[in-house]
């Protein structure tokens, strides 16, 4: 199985691909989108969900995506149809960290998709080019909670913890204006739910060719979780405004 087919059976129970519950959703895009009639960009969109709710919930909003994944596209079209907003959702098949707009967007996200940009910090750079003028970002990204064990950082990469993070943000020219920790509750059920969801799909196909290997990835993912990240690895989203004076 390539990874698009595993993540997207992943995620059917946990739309959402970070771990944060709909409620936590609800307020960082209340917190981004204060008046509801803003133009939004998701870089890394994946299957639209976050640009979905939002535009479901505010029937003046505008919103364009980007990501590479043509399968994704595909997935947010479709959704952005069944929830009666697709003529209000331009989306972009293409790489989010060289994409170019000529227009400026009231709020920025990029959730969970740091990885695109080679970092938080180069992240923040690709969302300045698209902000506009007291615009906000909406960026989520995993840090340390605990000092990781060595084979936790070869996994998941170099971190730091909650407060170097938020320092790292603010002395890159940002103040927060809103910020989610995400907890345990919100932490487990993600993982609870992608392994599960991939087992079960598993489970139900066993004449498919790929369920061998899909049962195989979702216990060995469910293992890497419990024994080697569980105890260290935190999910922070922030909402961010320029700093007055900051380039």
């Amino acid at each position: 199985m390539n990874r698009e087919q595993i993540s997207r059976i992943a995620h059917t129970d946990h739309p959402i691909k970070s771990p944060l519950d709909d409620t936590s959703v609800e307020r960082l895009l209340e917190a981004g989108l204060p008046r509801g009639d803003e133009r939004v960009l998701d870089l890394g969109c994946g299957s639209g969900e976050w640009l979905i709710r939002a535009m479901a919930a505010r029937p003046d909003l505008l919103a364009e995506g980007v990501d590479v994944s043509e399968d994704a596209l595909r997935q947010a079209s479709r959704a952005a149809a069944d929830r009666g907003v697709a003529d209000r959702l331009l989306l972009h098949h293409r790489d989010a960290a060289s994409f170019a707009s000529a227009d400026r967007f009231d709020l920025v996200i990029s959730v969970g998709a740091t990885h695109a940009f080679g970092g938080l910090l180069p992240t923040l750079a690709a969302a300045r080019r698209h902000l506009a003028p007291g615009g906000r970002v909406l960026i989520g990204d995993g840090f340390w909670d605990r000092t990781p064990s060595p084979e936790a950082v070869e996994m998941l990469g170099e971190g730091t913890d909650l407060a170097s993070t938020v320092d790292r943000v603010a002395a890159d020219g940002w103040t927060p204006v809103h910020g989610h920790v995400s907890t345990r509750h919100e932490l487990d059920a993600y993982e609870w739910s992608c392994w599960g969801s991939l087992a079960s799909w598993a489970l139900g196909h066993p004449a498919d060719p790929d369920s061998a290997e899909a049962l195989a990835t979702a216990n060995s993912r469910r293992t890497e979780w419990l024994q080697v990240y569980r105890d260290s690895w935190g999910f922070v989203s922030l909402v961010l405004a320029r700093t007055p004076g900051k380039a």
